[in-house]
């Protein structure tokens, strides 16, 4: 499956965004899909992940309560909204899927090219 993230930008403090995860390819419906980020002289990091039929979700403590994340298996797209931004929460931010849940980096069989959030303070 090909996977391609856009959505990104540049928002103040306390703003939001939406970002898209576009996936062609092989049945949107049979993957899991999972956000991370990776800000400058990071690692990767978890941001969530959410079910084949979008029912369950799960979030890094650092996101919670603020970002959400959704899916249209109609039009194999997966979003994350992101609400009370932080300048913390500035990175390159990525899709990924897979068969199963991870919430490391390591193991998702397919990533997007990421999109870059900027959040300015």
């Amino acid at each position: 499956v090909q996977l391609q993230a856009y959505g990104g930008g540049l928002v103040q403090a306390g703003g939001s965004l939406r970002l898209s995860c576009a996936a062609s390819g092989r049945a949107f419906s049979n993957y899991v899909m999972g956000w991370f980020r990776q800000a400058p002289g990071k690692e990767r990091e978890f941001v969530g992940t959410i079910s084949w039929s979008g029912s369950s979700t799960f979030y890094a403590d650092s996101v919670k309560g603020r970002f959400t994340i959704s899916r249209d298996n109609a039009k194999n797209t997966v979003y994350l909204q992101m609400n009370s931004l932080k300048p913390e929460d500035t990175a390159v931010y990525y899709c990924a899927a897979d068969s199963n849940y991870h919430t490391s980096p390591q193991g998702w069989d397919y990533w997007g090219q990421g999109t870059q959030v900027t959040v300015s303070s």
